[in-house]
């Protein structure tokens, strides 16, 4: 799964094999922020036009926009559940790590390095 961030909002992406198209979805929300692309380059500027469509809307209704998260979790859970869930996060880590190194290596490397990304989509199924 990919993260996309802006604004603090948090995108998750997923990509729809039959469809041939990615998918994302703005995650921490009770109203709905969707976008979609056929490219990495697309998904990005749908992402960004969405939540400024979001926030034009917001402003237009004069409502304050939803913020993502408050920073507050309280949960119980099977101690199974929660080594599986604390996997989960190992895993996402591990890919917003990457992601930090793609940008500090530069714009060309990122392009590169996205196009795997997206190759290693298509391989999963």
């Amino acid at each position: 799964m990919i993260k996309l961030t802006y604004k603090k909002y948090i995108g998750n992406v997923v990509y729809d094999d039959d469809a041939k198209i990615f998918h994302g979805e703005v995650i921490g929300l009770k109203d709905v922020i969707t976008f979609q692309g056929t490219t990495v380059r697309e998904l990005e500027k749908a992402f960004k036009d969405s939540i400024h469509d979001y926030l034009a809307w917001c402003k237009e209704r004069g409502e304050a926009p939803e913020k993502t998260f408050s920073g507050k979790l309280h949960l119980r859970m099977t101690p199974d559940l929660h080594a599986h869930l604390t996997m989960e996060d190992l895993e996402d880590l591990y890919d917003i790590q990457e992601a930090e190194k793609i940008v500090a290596k530069g714009e060309e490397e990122k392009g590169r390095t996205l196009e795997k990304i997206e190759e290693s989509l298509h391989k999963k199924d």
